[in-house]
């Protein structure tokens, strides 16, 4: 059973596949707007979203890059839509799979299935869960950082920026590829998100762009996280 948020502004539509995959023993939470998906989405971390792309308040493919932004849940998107260069730029963008409608409640099921599967497998693939560079240990699993025997109090993406970049110590990480690994954003034009955040995150590791300890700016390329000297 898997806990799925249903992004589906048809009520018609969305009934009928929240009674198939409530059948199924999933439990189903549904709204209507991309607006609910992200408020419901920030409040509890569904196991899987299953997202329309006609929503009255946002275009879904919109929706689909601002959850990215917030979350690293499985997505399917489920829409009318089938033309390839749809289905491709949104693969890319960030979702996990793709249905063309109309499609039957068990045929949903099983591809809610393989992806948690696939999700399942990559995430107990992934080595190491836990990441030391100098006094700074940022443990994946359990969402934590301490540096030296204290705990940092981290925003959700403070913590997803600086655990990138402790995974890849001493490697310089561009900002094309922060907003395409971290902010799940392929666009370009996002700097001062990135730079806010860094701000911030610098300001919890005790140091400063002036003053750096952990985090190195590499000027005109990117940045990268060492033990200090």
């Amino acid at each position: 059973m898997a806990t799925v948020l249903l992004v589906e502004d048809d009520h018609v539509v969305r009934g009928a596949m929240l009674r198939s995959l409530a059948d199924r023993g999933h439990a189903v939470h549904a709204v209507g707007t991309a607006l609910e998906a992200l408020r419901r989405v920030a409040a509890e971390t569904p196991d899987l979203v299953v997202l329309d792309l006609g929503l009255p308040d946002l275009d879904g493919s919109d929706a689909l890059r601002m959850l990215r932004g917030i979350t690293d849940v499985p997505i399917i998107i489920a829409t009318a839509r089938d033309d390839e260069q749809t289905v491709v730029r949104l693969l890319r963008a960030g979702a996990d799979d793709y249905m063309v409608k109309p499609f039957t409640g068990a045929h949903l099921d099983a591809r809610i299935a393989t992806v948690l599967r696939r999700v399942g497998r990559a995430s107990r693939a992934a080595a190491p869960a836990v990441h030391e560079v100098g006094e700074l240990r940022v443990d994946v699993g359990e969402r934590s950082a301490t540096l030296g025997d204290q705990p940092l109090a981290l925003t959700r993406k403070e913590f997803d920026l600086l655990a990138y970049l402790a995974a890849r110590p001493g490697r310089v990480v561009s900002r094309r590829e922060l907003l395409e690994e971290v902010w799940r954003q392929p666009s370009v034009g996002e700097d001062q998100t990135i730079d806010v955040h860094l701000y911030w995150l610098r300001r919890k590791l005790g140091e400063s762009a002036a003053k750096p300890r952990y985090l190195r700016t590499v000027r005109g390329v990117g940045f990268r996280l060492v033990a200090p000297d």
